[in-house]
């Protein structure tokens, strides 16, 4: 089964402050605001939506298609897709931009300064999905360019690919009438739950009226799991057991990888919420979105030692 993955491609760049950032800021002096903070170095790390989700997946043994753009420094993490088996196929290259990142700096209090450059994002991904689609063919649309996430929930109707819909980050800066154009006729709507109250009131529809327009709704709960909603139908899903939680940052993506995967392998909705929170397990255990590893027996063993079955 093949599996179109749009959203974003970024990287992460991650600086650390050896101090409190409210020593340095006086509240009196906040409108004039003009502070240098000597950083401990940078590291930098692949993410963007599009490359996390993509990047499970291929642990997983799927090679889904990223549809996304990525800029003219985008080199390093085209070797890096390419050494987990992943295509540029869908990738567009903005030559006259920079990749999109985010510049972090984080302090001794773990409060945090972001700044982030959508660059190559703010393009159309340009790729356009082969009609017929390719037979028992899944999608998923998550936060990337604005008119690729209005765009790709109409192509996939179109020509009948079943899709999970995930505006995500992206819920302020998309009309009502715009979000309720990607949830009616997908698959799953998915979200966290301070998310899906975001979208309730952006639509004014309540979770059963945005039910009736879509197939099922997919609410990430963290530490607690996930809720599973389908007409007429709730399942609590249970999060897998995690060694240590050192960052949650890119757990949703690796959930919606592993649901993915549990849908490709024809798994029901709840079957398949569950190898999403075996996977998740594995992002919150290491510091990075693409930082977690693990093989397919591995993976399929600790499934099992969590939820009793493979």
């Amino acid at each position: 089964m093949h599996i179109y993955v749009s959203g974003s491609l970024a990287f992460d760049r991650i600086m650390s402050f050896p101090g409190k950032f409210s020593d340095h800021i006086l509240p009196d002096k906040i409108h004039i605001l003009n502070v240098c903070f000597l950083v401990n170095g940078l590291e930098e790390r692949f993410g963007g939506t599009a490359g996390n989700i993509a990047y499970s997946l291929s642990m997983l043994g799927e090679k889904p298609t990223i549809i996304a753009c990525g800029g003219k420094d985008f080199e390093r993490y085209k070797e890096w897709l390419g050494k987990q088996g992943l295509t540029m196929d869908g990738i567009r290259l903005v030559d006259d931009e920079f990749t999109a990142g985010a510049y972090i700096t984080t302090d001794q209090s773990d409060n945090q300064i972001t700044g982030f450059n959508p660059g190559a994002m703010n393009y159309k991904s340009g790729f356009q999905v082969p009609a017929p689609g390719p037979a028992g063919a899944l999608a998923v649309v998550s936060p990337g360019n604005l008119q690729d996430m209005r765009d790709y929930p109409r192509v996939y109707r179109k020509l009948g690919i079943p899709y999970v819909y995930d505006p995500g980050q992206n819920i302020p800066a998309l009309t009502s009438d715009q979000l309720l154009d990607g949830i009616k006729g997908s698959a799953v709507l998915i979200s966290n739950d301070y998310e899906l109250e975001m979208i309730m009131k952006a639509t004014g529809k309540s979770r059963d009226e945005l039910l009736a327009t879509c197939g099922a709704i997919v609410t990430t709960l963290g530490e607690h799991g996930a809720l599973v909603v389908e007409s007429g139908k709730e399942t609590s899903i249970k999060a897998a057991r995690v060694d240590k939680v050192v960052d949650p940052t890119g757990a949703g993506d690796a959930f919606r990888a592993g649901l993915l995967k549990g849908l490709a392998t024809g798994r029901c909705l709840a079957d398949a919420a569950l190898v999403g929170a075996t996977c998740a397990a594995y992002a919150v255990e290491k510091l990075g979105t693409q930082e977690h590893a693990f093989d397919e027996a591995a993976f399929w063993a600790r499934f099992e030692a969590n939820f009793g079955r493979k």
